[in-house]
């Protein structure tokens, strides 16, 4: 009686443009959960709880209270949006917004050389938007979609 064997193929290995594509996603993924964070506990929160810092920020911009809550309300949305993947991409879109103005008012009004900041942040929300333009364009495409209806 001859014994039968049954041959399975070994994975192939990952290419190293694959392999690449891997790390950078973790590392962005790690980069969006620490700006997430950030975003949301040290940077929202005071606003929405009027932390004294934060009213007196929002003074010195002289923009009026209500505006220290729109921003909080957009670093809060995108600081969830981050770490969604399919909405990921849309978040860093709107963050570079965000930042952007930041690190302007930084320049204009408050300390110049913490513009640095803001637009250190604006790069990394410029990576997770072109890693995600392909989420992006889904919904993009769905909310077209849902429109024409």
């Amino acid at each position: 009686m001859t014994a039968t064997h049954t041959h399975t193929p070994a994975p192939a290995p990952a290419s190293s443009g694959a392999s690449r594509m891997t790390a950078r996603r973790k590392v962005l993924w790690g980069l969006q959960i620490f700006l997430a964070v950030f975003l949301f506990f040290a940077s929202a929160l005071p606003k929405f709880a009027g932390e004294a810092t934060a009213v007196e920020t929002f003074d010195l911009i002289g923009w009026g209270q209500w505006f220290r809550y729109v921003t909080g309300t957009v670093e809060a949305a995108g600081a969830v949006a981050l770490v969604v993947p399919r909405l990921a991409g849309l978040a860093g879109i709107a963050l570079i917004g965000l930042m952007a103005g930041a690190a302007l008012t930084q320049i204009l009004v408050l300390e110049p050389a913490w513009a640095l900041m803001p637009a250190a942040y604006a790069v990394v929300f410029a990576a997770v938007a072109w890693d995600r333009r392909a989420e992006t364009r889904q919904v993009w495409d769905a909310l077209r979609a849902a429109l024409r209806r």
